[in-house]
């Protein structure tokens, strides 16, 4: 193993964040179907390239009996040769908890290939993962402190035992050294000492060195510049949108993005500090690296943007820009754009005799946060929504929107914290359609693999969402669900604790 390997190894040890396609949301969760077996999966990135990725499967089908898990590259030659699938143990009685860990050897687009085994024999189902170190940590002060000191106390043994070698070697036991040998002993100390010194200073240039080369390969976001051109009371508002790339990977483009629910790109633009707007918006491909799109009717204010794309090689990224617009009288809201209101986010939610958590809409009707009960950081959980009608019943009307039953973003108020999330779980929809190219339109439930076909009549009004929060603090959750033409927008709080033993 040659020098650099050892030095990315080493190093390997400070990197501290892999990337993802949200905003300081980086583990995976979702919701599978791997044939008849259902599966609640948590996947927890590694946290250095190369390094460990934990994975966390609850069985939801009682009949699973054996899970094996496989890292493989999402495209490219390498993803027709997996390695040897891995084994996932139960380590307690719970015969549906099953744990793994996997090396991830590379940055880039990987899935994780679950084969499970059950009563109904063995079916597989992969689930993306995006993989690259976002970050360096420095080492702890006192750890620098104490292999300082072990560092100096081994050059003044080595200075020792170099001039005890001049000085003594060649005498015999007990015998007093002459001044000739005590002067070659010195001589050879201050060598010696130059030579160590000199020795620590040029690994020092080589360390430094090879931290910067190293830190080529830390994750850069794209870039996004935002702007208005005629904002006028009297003219609609054109939003453009300029992708820059601060250089990272030499294989990333501009020009490659792939429709995820058939949008280049989702747009979330959001009123900050208060969190009282919300606009989901679909910009449309101007040039390369550039979109724009006619804005609908937006309060003043500054708004924060973040916005998904999906790169060929099923990469996603959520790109964060910002933007200070004046009131706009836009054009209606059209396709699948959508927009809400709510109070600013210091207000509380409303709240139902039975804990759950109500958002009254503008047309009458009413979403329902299910009972979400106390929020843990890290805790995987599965956040319910029901929608309602103006009698308080479930919706009849109940629609897909962009193929599915509905849409959340879970943001932090700090700004820390950005994803966009589907009832499969957090995966870009594209990639997770690239990693089960096997599966085939077939009717099914909310939780049902991309690339199979919801029934369209008699749609459940409910929607689930799996998730865990990244974060103590609060969060506002923006869900979207569709009845017959319209897209509902309910906005929730959530105030969530830390992890208890």
């Amino acid at each position: 193993m040659n020098a650099r390997r050892w030095f990315l190894l080493l190093l390997s040890f400070f990197v501290v964040i892999p990337a993802s396609a949200h905003v300081g949301s980086p583990d995976v969760y979702a919701d599978a179907e791997a044939g008849p077996y259902r599966l609640s999966i948590v996947i927890r990135p590694a946290l250095v390239i190369p390094g460990v990725a934990d994975i966390e499967v609850r069985a939801q089908s009682p009949e699973v009996q054996r899970i094996t898990i496989t890292p493989v590259p999402l495209t490219g030659e390498a993803a027709s040769h997996p390695p040897v699938p891995d084994l996932m143990q139960q380590p307690s009685n719970d015969t549906s908890y099953f744990t793994g860990h996997l090396w991830i050897m590379a940055t880039g687009s990987w899935q994780i290939r679950f084969a499970v085994t059950g009563a109904q024999g063995e079916y597989t189902v992969s689930i993306p993962l995006p993989a690259t170190a976002m970050a360096t940590r420095t080492m702890q002060r006192g750890l620098g402190t104490l292999l300082a000191m072990f560092g100096i106390l081994l050059v003044v043994g080595m200075i020792g035992i170099v001039g005890a070698a001049a000085r003594e070697a060649k005498l015999p036991p007990g015998a007093t050294p002459p001044p000739a040998n005590r002067r070659a002993a010195r001589i050879a100390m201050a060598v010696t000492a130059v030579v160590l010194v000199a020795g620590v200073f040029l690994g020092n240039v080589w360390w430094k060195s090879e931290a910067a080369s190293y830190s080529e390969y830390i994750y850069k976001p794209l870039e996004m510049n935002a702007s208005l051109v005629s904002a006028s009371l009297q003219a609609p508002a054109t939003l453009h949108l300029k992708l820059h790339d601060p250089g990272w990977f030499s294989q990333r483009r501009l020009d490659d993005f792939i429709p995820d629910h058939d949008h280049l790109m989702h747009l979330y633009m959001i009123r900050w500090p208060q969190m009282d707007a919300v606009f989901h918006l679909h910009p449309q491909p101007a040039d390369a690296g550039a979109f724009s799109l006619r804005l609908p009717s937006v309060p003043a204010g500054d708004y924060r943007l973040y916005a998904d794309v999906v790169h060929k090689n099923g990469f996603p990224e959520t790109i964060v820009g910002s933007i200070t617009v004046p009131a706009i009288a836009g054009v209606p809201l059209a396709g699948d754009d959508a927009a809400g209101t709510a109070p600013p986010v210091t207000s509380q939610t409303a709240w139902s005799a039975s804990g759950d958590r109500i958002f009254r809409l503008p047309d009458g009707y009413t979403m329902i946060w299910r009972s979400p009960g106390k929020l843990v950081a890290k805790a995987p959980q599965s956040f319910q929504f029901d929608l309602l009608d103006r009698s308080s019943k479930p919706a009849t009307d109940e629609a897909l929107y962009m193929g599915m039953l509905g849409h959340a973003a879970f943001v932090k108020t700090d700004g820390s914290v950005f994803a966009h999330i589907h009832p499969n779980g957090t995966m870009a929809m594209a990639a997770l359609m690239m990693a089960n190219p096997q599966q085939r339109m077939q009717a099914t439930n909310s939780s049902s693999m991309p690339g199979m076909a919801m029934p369209t009549e008699h749609l459940p009004a409910s929607v689930g969402f799996p998730y865990g929060f990244p974060s103590t603090g609060r969060y506002r959750i923006f869900v979207q669900m569709k009845h017959g033409s319209t897209v509902e927008t309910g906005i929730f709080d959530a105030d969530v604790a830390g992890a208890t033993n």
